[in-house]
């Protein structure tokens, strides 16, 4: 039984455009879809002033039905001097509810960009919101910190970094989204999981909640995958082995993890139609096109910040007590063929990574103002309890291998970084011990700041070693077959799965980290294009298209997330690692580094509140303190400092049986929930699975220069505009396309570009742990590429013509490139000289002659002759116009029997 004959598609939100109408007494939220062939209606009560009265009737209503109801409610709302009935905004999606003191007020997305697809599935971003207070009884005064509980919850911008999709759940993986669903949720619409429900849950072994929504249930339940698999089989049976095929539409429970407005949706999510909710990621997206002759692969870089243990830099250190780390990411590279964007029948690669704090307990104090603050250990954790549940998770997340790339520094003369090191690699010493082998926690280690002194540092070389050995190790995932089906584990529909995850950390996860992510960014790069046929072996040079497309990326990711968490954009770049950065650029380093200072001295503080109070760790209470009149936040946190929390978990057995039962595969993978399924039958069934309408937008007119993909960073146009190879394998001079970098194209940046860091020097700026890389003289030295490999041997303009630009072409989709027959190009001249006549601004090479057999002229779309208009018509035309400026002609015969009229009466 084949399971390429069960087909999962992602059901499509039918909610995108939402309009917002005032009443005196109610809001009402219409929504309907992008043809507006579709609506819904949620009506909200503003005579309450505490309380969010939501009705939602579940109907859907057409265009006429809704008209109706419009013009209902207008006629019952008119008043005697106003209409009563306004519309107040259009947006295009609810992004929550909210309530600090007094009543709620509704966030909405009233402006959005497209900045990717997967796929046919568009990714957006959020360019501006509207927070409007839903309560109309203003005669009692509000409370005095209202407005500033207000201000501080505005200072979250939702315009940086936040993104959204109607149809692509981006809280999850792509292997995630393709995996075929396992388990049905307790719940139809789960209940979300904000960061204070989160903590309570896990501190309460029995809360059903946690059972539920954290699949630590029994694992006795039925696999409905399995189980539509033999119902399949049993029907094939019946009428005599006939191949079928059952397609479904599921909704799947979000990663809470990643869900930034969770909080905002803890009040509605349960009562409202899914069609309503969009889930929030914070973080970073951007997608560009890497041109391989003409074949478009996007490339896609996402990266997830999670909300648990959430906070600026200094003041956010190490993890929780349940294994939480600060600053945790995951970072996911895509790469599909957008030849065929169809998840069934397209060729998708995709490989993930994360990075995140040290997990234990320790901090920095920021009391005294020093460059770099001491690193203490805040509390000995000799059973290794927090790192085992952070293993644990991850386990749970990706499976097994995990491997653990510690850039920390290993010797000092005083020690500072090297406390870490001791504790992260004590800490897999003892774990290991209680593992099996082979999913036995990997560790590497690498002093990148020591290996960087001196001008014959190799840097990239000894991580490009260690990228090698994580993706042999992992695997890559593969939607498809691809070349090389040896490596990894086989998975849904004839594709291969990765299994496990590297996890990066420095001390700040910024600097070092983000240059560690690109060398393993670069070498699964190679890898994917390998295995989807495109090179002939798994090798990708420096500086050419490809790679500098791809620095680009994870300089834009870098510097994205830095400012998020350290407050300035990366001090030091890839650059500063492979010795190519200027000199010029080391005013700029200061500048950042002075930046990151000052964010974390003053506003951090600040800044913390305001993403505690986002995402509901604290929820303010008039007969409680205020916020900002606590002295720290480590009890929002850390509640087991003020309940006693006893620890029922084993110190030898800290894994979960279900985790272990299925390694080396992620058990959250293979108990997949989604709480809706619908079939493919039904009135509005297929618009809901169908991406078609979304992705092309047939309803509307489009202008290709104003598409995304036009638009979207391309290797050819941008990188390469002059050059003579089209190749983007070949190694260039950094001076083709150097000033239209990746880094230039999108200010994603907090609204700011990415260039005015773009490069980096090898200062020493004592700032902090990632900015203390050793100086010593930028080295002039050329960097030697690797041995020529065969990518290089069939791309060199050496090689005689009869031979195949590109054989992994023709090996991987059955393309051969040779000339075109004799018959096609007798197609192609017609075409061509048909283009030219109807075009005037080409000259015809031969004289035309073509006899008009009717009454119309021959025009085109460039050119229409004028119509001849006959002389009655334009004295009937005249007459009209001098009618209307009030200059009448009276005929001669009207006005003599005027006259006679006149002369009679008279007489």
């Amino acid at each position: 039984m084949s399971e390429r004959n069960i087909i999962f598609h992602p059901i499509i939100s039918s909610i995108q455009r939402i309009a917002l109408y005032e009443t005196k007494a109610r809001f009402y939220l219409i929504g309907s879809n992008n043809t507006q062939t579709r609506f819904r209606v949620l009506k909200i009560d503003r005579t309450d002033p505490r309380e969010l009265i939501l009705v939602d009737d579940k109907v859907e209503y057409n265009k006429q039905e809704i008209h109706q109801l419009l013009n209902m409610i207008g006629f019952g709302n008119r008043g005697n001097r106003s209409p009563g009935f306004n519309k107040l905004v259009s947006a295009f999606g609810i992004v929550g509810f909210i309530r600090f003191l007094e009543g709620y007020y509704i966030i909405l997305v009233t402006k959005r960009r497209k900045i990717a697809v997967i796929g046919p599935h568009s990714i957006y971003k959020i360019e501006d919101t509207a927070t409007i207070y839903i309560p109309s009884d203003n005669s009692k005064p509000p409370h005095p910190d209202e407005q500033r509980y207000l201000k501080m919850f505005l200072a979250i911008d939702l315009s940086t970094n936040f993104y959204y999709s109607y149809s692509y759940d981006i809280t999850h993986t792509l292997q995630m989204n393709m995996a075929p669903p396992r388990k049905l949720a307790p719940a139809l619409f789960p209940k979300p999981i904000t960061a204070a429900v989160y903590h309570s849950n896990l501190n309460s072994e029995n809360s059903e909640d946690n059972k539920c929504i954290c699949n630590d249930g029994e694992d006795d339940d039925e696999d409905i995958f399995e189980t539509w698999k033999q119902q399949l089989q049993q029907r094939q049976k019946k009428i005599g082995g006939q191949s079928q095929r059952l397609e479904f539409g599921i909704r799947t429970v979000p990663e809470w993890r990643f869900v930034w407005n969770s909080h905002l949706l803890s009040a509605v999510h349960s009562y409202l139609h899914p069609d309503w909710i969009l889930y929030i990621v914070h973080g970073f997206i951007e997608q560009s096109n890497l041109n391989i002759f003409g074949r478009p692969i996007y490339l896609t870089l996402i990266a997830r910040r999670s909300n648990r243990y959430a906070g600026t830099r200094f003041l956010k250190r190490g993890a929780n007590l349940h294994g939480d780390v600060a600053n945790e990411v995951e970072t996911e590279q895509i790469v599909h063929d957008s030849m065929i964007s169809s998840f069934t029948a397209g060729r998708f690669s995709s490989f993930v990574q994360m990075r995140g704090s040290i997990p234990s307990y320790w901090s920095q104090d920021i009391s005294k103002m020093v460059p770099k603050p001491a690193i203490s250990i805040d509390l000995s954790d000799p059973y290794a309890e927090i790192p085992a549940k952070h293993f644990n998770n991850l386990m749970r997340r990706y499976g097994s291998p995990i491997m653990i790339l510690n850039l920390v520094k290993k010797r000092e003369k005083k020690k500072h970084e090297s406390l870490l090191t001791d504790v992260i690699s004590n800490a897999v010493k003892y774990l290991n011990q209680f593992l099996p082998p082979e999913h036995a926690i990997q560790y590497f280690h690498l002093d990148m700041a020591r290996m960087n002194k001196g001008a014959d540092a190799k840097v990239l070389d000894k991580l490009s070693a260690i990228a090698r050995t994580v993706v042999r190790r992992t695997g890559i995932f593969m939607s498809c077959k691809g070349y090389d089906d040896e490596s990894g584990v086989a998975g849904h529909q004839a594709g291969r799965l990765q299994t496990g995850v590297v996890r990066v950390n420095c001390v700040d996860c910024l600097d070092r980290t983000n240059t560690a992510q690109f060398a393993i960014g670069k070498c699964v790069l190679a890898h994917q294009l390998y295995a989807l046929g495109l090179i002939g072996e798994p090798v990708i040079e420096f500086d050419s298209d490809c790679v500098r497309l791809l620095e680009g990326l994870y300089e834009d990711h870098g510097d994205t997330l830095a400012l998020q968490y350290g407050g300035s954009q990366l001090v030091h770049r890839i650059k500063t690692y492979r010795k190519t950065a200027p000199w010029s650029s080391h005013g700029n380093d200061i500048m950042q580094t002075l930046s990151r200072y000052y964010s974390n001295t003053f506003s951090d503080a600040e800044k913390q509140n305001t993403m505690n109070l986002f995402l509901g760790l604290f929820i303010p209470d008039p007969t409680k303190p205020a916020i900002w009149d606590y002295p720290t936040d480590y009890y929002f946190h850390h509640p087991e400092a003020m309940v006693y929390i006893p620890n029922r978990r084993s110190l030898t057995k800290w894994w979960d049986d279900e985790v272990v039962r299925h390694l080396p595969l992620p058990s959250n993978e293979m108990r997949k929930l989604c709480c809706e399924i619908i079939g493919t039958q039904g009135d509005g069934a297929l618009e809901m699975l169908d991406p078609y309408q979304e992705y092309n937008r047939p309803f509307e007119y489009t202008v290709f220069t104003e598409c995304f993909e036009f638009k979207m960073f391309h290797t050819l146009r941008d990188l390469a505009p002059s050059s003579e190879s089209c190749s983007p394998f070949v190694v260039r001079g950094r001076s083709v396309g150097q000033s239209k970098g990746p880094a230039s194209k999108n200010p994603v940046i907090s609204g700011r570009s990415s260039t005015t860091s773009n490069n980096s020097s090898d200062s020493n700026s004592g700032s902090s742990s990632d900015d203390d890389l050793t100086s010593s003289t930028p080295s002039s030295r050329q960097i030697n590429p690797s041995p020529l490999s065969l990518v290089d041997k069939l791309l060199s303009p050496e090689e005689p013509e009869d031979q195949p630009m590109f054989p992994a072409i023709k090996r991987s989709n059955a393309i051969a490139l040779k000339q075109p027959s004799k018959r096609d190009m007798i197609v192609y001249r017609r075409y061509v000289n048909f283009e030219r006549r109807s075009n005037p601004q080409y000259e015809p090479d031969i004289h035309i002659v073509m006899t008009v057999s009717s009454a119309f002229t021959i025009d085109s779309t460039i050119d229409v002759i004028p119509p001849t208009v006959t002389k009655a018509s334009k004295e009937i035309y005249q007459n009209y116009v001098q009618r209307n400026s009030g200059r009448i002609t009276i005929p001669a015969a009207s006005l003599a029997l005027y006259k006679k009229y006149v002369n009679f009466n008279v007489k």
